[in-house]
């Protein structure tokens, strides 16, 4: 990251729909994983009414089929359409991207869980690991000639203020030698989302692909915190009276989404991190904002994505 801070005239309340008022994306073609419900399905929303052709990728097919037909209507010259993506599922990963065909110009690696009990894929991988980054990598890389097509594409990649919370264990990303801890592998996969954006930025550059993470803030009326419940310890600063994240409504909560995949003011900015539609500052301690330095090292993005290769490729030889 530089000194020199992205900024724009956008702040924490801005809407997606403002966003993109008056923009035109007809001709461009996006995917939004996570795309049926909460801030995923607001930014498939905004994206086909301002004319792109949108695909969700969804674990629910008949549920994904629904989703698109009520954002269509209201969506404008856009299309909207679902397709199935199980990003804890590397058979399905690899099926959404054998199928897809031509350039790809809006990537939004949106979909997620958090802090939810223990379970594994049939790989072994920690699920919150394996959804919210691993999947996404997997996804992300596999449509890298596709992106690469549509000469000047955007990835997006929505991380959390959680990230602050912890680094990748790199000795134990899975949980195998340590006890699990819902909070911890939550982190830990944020930061994932991160140092993503870091080292893809740093990778993709020469093919006009920018790469870019953020934090949406805290979003009302999501699936999301689904799990919190079940949960003792959580954090106090998921207390509703928290002042340290912004809170948001859905429409809010896309607007960061949607300006790093499709704004102007975004135009040839990448590998950086953004919260309320613009680039945050280094964290400070006792702060839920900024980034952590963890999250945009260099070192540790460059170790994540090998690390992410050599998983995938193990996993490859035993299918």
């Amino acid at each position: 990251m530089t000194n020199d801070l992205i900024t724009t005239p956008f702040g924490a309340q801005t809407t997606a729909a403002e966003i993109l008022a008056g923009i035109d994306l007809s001709g461009r073609r996006a995917v939004v994983t996570g795309g049926a419900s909460g801030i995923g399905r607001e930014t498939a929303r905004i994206l086909a009414a301002a004319g792109a052709e949108v695909t969700i990728g969804v674990r629910d097919l008949a549920a994904g089929a629904v989703a698109a037909e009520e954002i269509a209507p209201a969506s404008g010259p856009g299309a909207v359409r679902a397709a199935l993506l199980d990003l804890a599922d590397q058979t399905s990963v690899r099926a959404f991207v054998q199928a897809w065909g031509g350039p790809l110009h809006i990537l939004v690696l949106n979909a997620g869980v958090m802090a939810s009990p223990l379970q594994r894929t049939k790989e072994g991988w920690e699920m919150q690991f394996a959804t919210n980054h691993l999947g996404h990598f997997a996804l992300a890389t596999g449509l890298h000639s596709a992106l690469t097509a549509a000469h000047g594409a955007r990835v997006v990649a929505v991380s959390s203020v959680g990230h602050v919370n912890g680094d990748v264990l790199f000795d134990d990303i899975n949980f195998e030698q340590r006890p699990y801890d819902p909070w911890a592998a939550y982190s830990q996969s944020k930061t994932a989302n991160v140092l993503f954006a870091v080292e893809a930025g740093r990778r993709w550059a020469s093919d006009l692909i920018a790469v870019n993470a953020l934090n949406p803030g805290r979003i009302t009326s999501t699936r999301l915190g689904r799990h919190i419940g079940d949960i003792s310890n959580s954090p106090t600063s998921f207390d509703p009276t928290s002042t340290d994240v912004s809170w948001k409504n859905i429409e809010q909560g896309a607007a960061t989404s949607v300006l790093l995949a499709a704004s102007p003011l975004a135009e040839g900015v990448t590998g950086r991190y953004f919260e309320d539609c613009n680039e945050a500052g280094p964290h400070r301690p006792g702060v839920r904002r900024g980034v952590a330095a963890h999250a945009v090292s260099p070192q540790s993005a460059g170790r994540l994505w090998q690390t992410c290769l050599d998983m995938l490729a193990a996993a490859a030889t035993t299918v």
